[in-house]
């Protein structure tokens, strides 16, 4: 069963609010807090901090070659097979990419992405693909239609320039949640977009946390779907946490299966649940808890923040109900208006996200924090490449 308390250093790292937002500084996370044994205390792991967002830093990519709990089990020799892995990345989220490539120890492949006045998208590739394993970074994020386009335009650019295979790594898969008909002469958007992203010429999808699991079964080509909970529970590991303070809440009924595998994670935390009537899309009232929270440490748990209405109508409720604290992760922060006025609104104790969707400055408020996917991205490529399990990943 998994503690709070993990038995060796983990990747997430804190460091104290007077960072400046400029500042480059390496620094030792101090594990002491996390119940680590005393012989063990010497295995520390350095962390590079590249940005801040409000003094709080961007949880890092490790770069001394140290891998998270979550990736050290089974892990594969990585090396190169015949040299032919290229990793491009648009321009959605290109943070991320080369965080991505340096934790694969890669140069990013040269790619020309440009827009006309008019708003079409031209895309030539800077270098020969031909004969290689294409990996191509692009979130389908706001604004949606313009990154989904850019996706398809540079796929097609490397089918053409005949690439051997092609994945699509989207670590936000944008129209996730129109995935089944709810009322009549309704779209399914996502079986669309992944018709969209096989006929341009993928052959292989990975996905950062699906919205839900049968989004999978719109693709006719290989799915690898990634799990961020790791990256998040290494995170609450290092704030030691008592198990017996916690529980777990569901924001919804949707998502009581994930917020049941992440409880079970957490020590087998208890599990609350707020029922939500809906009353339109981005719309949400809270009608009732289901579960114990007073004088509990809450976790609210959801995949998406889009106005961040539901999830913040789910922590007024939990207060009402007497939680001390509440938290809100997730792993997408979409943070569309007026989730910043929500969020910020003192209703949270920590509002954690991942950098699956790039954040604005207009974005940073106290009590965010933004944790890197870089790690687990990077050593799933790797493992796609060489033919390895990833889901050894998460076990």
């Amino acid at each position: 069963m998994a503690s709070l308390c993990p038995p060796f250093p983990s990747s997430a790292c804190s460091t104290s609010s007077s960072l400046s937002l400029s500042s480059r500084t390496r620094f030792i996370h101090n594990h002491t807090s996390c119940c680590i044994p005393a012989a063990s205390a010497t295995n520390i792991i350095r962390c590079e901090v590249s940005n801040s967002l409000n003094g709080k830093p961007l949880v890092p990519v490790i770069n001394d070659g140290a891998l998270s709990n979550f990736l050290q089990v089974g892990r594969p020799n990585h090396t190169l097979v015949n040299g032919k892995l290229k990793l491009f990345s648009g321009t959605a989220n290109s943070e991320l990419s080369k965080e991505i490539a340096r934790y694969m120890g890669l140069d990013l492949g040269m790619i020309d992405i440009k827009r006309f006045a008019d708003g079409e998208i031209y895309v030539q590739l800077q270098e020969s693909v031909r004969g290689c394993d294409v990996y191509l970074v692009q979130p389908t994020s706001p604004p949606a239609n313009e990154n989904l386009m850019e996706l398809l335009v540079t796929i097609d650019a490397c089918r053409r320039a005949s690439a051997k295979n092609i994945t699509a790594v989207i670590p936000y898969f944008g129209y996730a949640r129109a995935d089944r008909k709810t009322q009549g002469r309704e779209s399914i958007a996502a079986k669309v977009v992944a018709n969209l992203i096989t006929q341009a010429g993928a052959d292989r999808v990975l996905v950062c946390d699906f919205h839900s699991g049968q989004s999978m079964g719109y693709f006719d080509i290989p799915v690898d779907h990634v799990y961020c909970q790791p990256v998040i529970l290494d995170y609450l590991a290092s704030k030691s946490i008592s198990s017996n303070d916690l529980v777990v809440v569901s924001p919804d009924v949707g998502g009581v299966a994930r917020a049941r595998a992440f409880a079970k994670k957490l020590s087998d935390a208890p599990l609350a649940i707020v029922d939500k009537r809906r009353h339109g899309h981005n719309v949400a009232e809270v009608m009732n808890l289901i579960g114990d929270v007073k004088g509990k440490v809450a976790v609210m748990l959801d995949d998406i923040i889009d106005t961040a209405g539901t999830i913040s109508k789910g922590a007024e409720l939990l207060h009402e109900e007497g939680a001390r604290e509440v938290y809100a992760c997730c792993t997408h922060g979409v943070f569309s208006p007026p989730a910043i006025e929500r969020l910020s609104s003192g209703i949270f104790q920590e509002v954690i996200v991942t950098n699956t969707i790039p954040l604005k400055e207009k974005h940073y408020f106290p009590q965010l924090t933004v944790l890197s996917v870089a790690n687990l991205l990077g050593e799933t490529i790797w493992r796609v490449h060489g033919d390895s399990s990833v889901s050894s990943i998460f076990t």
